[in-house]
């Protein structure tokens, strides 16, 4: 029998927990990390995810990290921070959804103008069982808090 990772789990757990009337909500999963978007086949610059990120991009962590929330990821900053003004517009609004856990700021990582709605979990137990609801159910939240107000629903990129 093969064994399923981690965000396989998640993958299919967040697909039942997400309204269906968001749309047609699509994920990948990979070793490291899941991501979850609606509509096209391949994700989009703007999507979802729940990955490891290293203790070098989490500074309460002493081996490794989850990031758990909404990713912009344009190759022309104006285009990410259009997305990410137009969530901080609505943020009353998803803000009562997702609690002060959830940050607005600079990606993790090398790519210092992609922008992030998240929250890093410090060195989590990976062999929990618990721990794919609690990743998928995070998940979820981003996606029903996030979704209703992202920009692209009322102006998109200016590629």
């Amino acid at each position: 029998m093969v064994e399923r990772s981690l965000f396989e789990e998640v993958a299919d757990a967040v697909r039942g927990l997400v309204p269906e009337e968001l749309g047609d909500l699509r994920c990948k999963s990979h070793r490291s990390g899941v991501k979850v978007w609606f509509g096209q086949y391949k994700p989009p610059r703007e999507h979802y995810e729940a990955q490891v990120v290293g203790r070098e991009h989490a500074s309460e962590a002493t081996a490794l990290a989850l990031e758990v929330g909404f990713h912009i990821e344009y190759p022309n900053e104006a285009d990410n921070e259009a997305v990410i003004s137009g969530l901080l517009r609505s943020e009353r609004r998803w803000r009562r959804e997702l609690g002060e856990e959830a940050v607005v700021c600079s990606f993790l990582g090398r790519a210092e103008h992609w922008r992030r709605v998240s929250e890093v979990w410090p060195d989590p137990n990976l062999a929990d069982p618990e721990l794919v609801f609690e990743l998928a159910a995070r998940l979820a939240d981003y996606v029903t808090a996030l979704e209703p107000n992202r920009l692209h629903r009322q102006a998109g990129p200016t590629r």
